[in-house]
């Protein structure tokens, strides 16, 4: 009777907690933050909390001010919540001059090349802006493109279209690039441009189609729908994990490789930013979207999974539901701006992907880089029935399942490569606290097998 009095009181102490520091940085806010969602190699953040150019991880915050610069093995990605990305490569830099809300909602977006190569993949919505600006040029993206700039040391840029259309202006007059086009800008001659039919590849062209064919192969490798209207992190819940139906709570996600002693808050770190004050960063590669919104859960059968819901809040700290007695609930620290490690700490995937990886059992994924594991559930079933780290062959783009199990089901189905296309305070206003999230459950789905105790 104490024990259980004991964790009643313990998952209303931690909503209490969450609902102090909810953060509005989407819905009921100008505010707005996106995801370090990768990073590959020397990389640095300048995170406008005032420290400078700090080492980069996983799962980062990017807000407002924030900049990026990767070094000569440095690479880069940045998730914004519609599924758009910004990658950037080696000797590169770029700074978030704006991430904002209008007035109706429509998300805003202006970007600085300061050097080196940037590739950007917009899908905005209808009203959204997005603007890079580099050297004197500014191109604005109001529909769905995927293009890359090069902003060389010889005062020369070059902006080439790989779909969509790109509109820009300078000082030598406004200019459209057309898909499959280029324009090259002598930037010491009043930015006089050149307009190309074609485009030269580029070494990194490989690489960022890489990354793209990723997203668009495991956002849409689904067969639960959450109702999220964001995009940012779902293909890696679709890798690295899977949905399932537990009574009483409905459709839930859980993490592949969770052992009975895993809990999603033993790696990461508490990182510091301006009018937000100490966040939750997750250390797992698939830590974002479950600690930004719905809930934690703890059930005896089955373990932690993932509530989702709630998506007009943005938690700096996530809702700890029936947590177990003595489980430590993350509790921010009182002072400092320092990046405060927990457990393991947090990741960055190195510049060469290793030709082996070690999965060790209760490890979620925690060191994979994404993408570079065949058939991932299949291991971490082999590595859940022993005690042993499983040792396999890693390569880039590795072939994918066609959709993610529901309902505790083993079967995967192997699916071909697919093809690539060419060419501070914390006196922020807080909307709400999530509840736990219990959904309806979809008809004829048998609930997944429960741990043994």
């Amino acid at each position: 009777m104490l024990t259980g009095r004991l964790g009643k009181a313990m998952a209303i102490w931690a909503v209490l907690v969450a609902a102090c520091l909810v953060v509005p940085a989407s819905a009921d806010s100008k505010v707005r933050i996106v995801r370090m969602s990768d990073v590959q190699g020397t990389v640095q953040i300048d995170r406008a909390a005032g420290e400078g150019f700090e080492k980069a991880f996983l799962n980062l915050p990017v807000i407002e001010g924030s900049r990026l610069k990767t070094g000569a093995d440095g690479r880069a990605e940045v998730e914004f919540e519609d599924g758009s990305a910004l990658r950037i490569v080696p000797n590169s830099e770029i700074e978030f001059t704006r991430l904002a809300l209008g007035d109706e909602g429509e998300k805003l977006n202006t970007l600085q090349l300061n050097t080196g190569v940037a590739y950007i993949n917009v899908r905005v919505k209808k009203g959204d802006q997005f603007t890079l600006n580099f050297g004197h040029e500014s191109v604005t993206v109001a529909e769905a493109a995927h293009f890359r700039v090069d902003l060389t040391p010889k005062a020369e840029a070059t902006l080439a279209v790989f779909k969509g259309k790109v509109s820009g202006t300078g000082p030598s007059g406004q200019f459209e690039v057309a898909e499959k086009h280029s324009a090259t800008f002598d930037l010491a001659n009043n930015d006089t441009f050149a307009l190309a039919k074609n485009y030269e590849e580029d070494p990194y062209d490989a690489w960022d189609r890489q990354q793209s064919e990723y997203h668009d192969r495991y956002a849409k490798n689904k067969t639960y729908d959450m109702g999220s209207p964001y995009g940012y992190g779902l293909s890696d819940l679709n890798y690295y994990g899977n949905y399932m139906m537990v009574p009483g709570y409905g459709w839930v996600w859980q993490p592949f490789l969770t052992g009975a002693g895993w809990s999603p808050f033993q790696d990461g770190a508490w990182a510091w930013y301006p009018s937000f004050g100490y966040m939750w960063v997750s250390g797992y590669p698939w830590g974002w979207m479950p600690y930004r919104y719905g809930n934690w859960i703890y059930d005896p059968g089955f373990g932690w999974f993932w509530a989702p819901g709630y998506w007009n809040t943005w938690t700096p700290i996530p809702p700890v539901v029936h947590p177990p007695v003595r489980t430590p609930i993350p509790t921010p620290p009182v002072r400092g701006r320092q990046l405060v490690v927990v457990g393991r700490g947090l990741t960055a995937n190195p510049a060469t992907p290793p030709s082996r990886l070690t999965i060790n059992p209760g490890s979620a994924g925690f060191g994979v880089p994404r993408g570079t594991v065949r058939h991932l559930d299949r291991v971490a079933k082999e590595a859940d029935r022993g005690t042993r780290p499983v040792v396999v062959s890693a390569a880039p783009n590795a072939p994918a399942r066609t959709a993610p199990t529901t309902g505790g089901g083993d079967t995967w189905r192997s699916g071909g490569r697919t093809g690539s296309s060419t060419g501070g305070s914390r006196d922020v206003s807080a909307p709400r606290v999530s509840p736990p999230t219990h959904t309806s459950s979809p008809p004829h789905v048998s609930p997944p097998t429960p741990r043994p105790h």
